[in-house]
């Protein structure tokens, strides 16, 4: 079983990241797999902060 807490906590941290941040990370890739995970992130990202910007309207 996995420790779910680990991953909360990794969920938690990641949410925290700026997009300078996911570049520094996709930049720093070791491998083409490593890339796709942290742009996979980013992308995540850019779409939660463009839903909050279209519910308050601001687009």
């Amino acid at each position: 079983m996995c420790d779910v807490k680990k991953y909360s906590l990794m969920f938690e941290d990641i949410k925290q990241l700026q997009p300078e941040d996911t570049l520094q990370l996709v930049l720093e890739a070791k491998s083409e797999e490593e890339q796709d995970f942290f742009e996979m992130i980013g992308n995540f990202l850019l779409q939660k902060k463009q839903k909050q910007i279209i519910e308050r309207n601001l687009f």
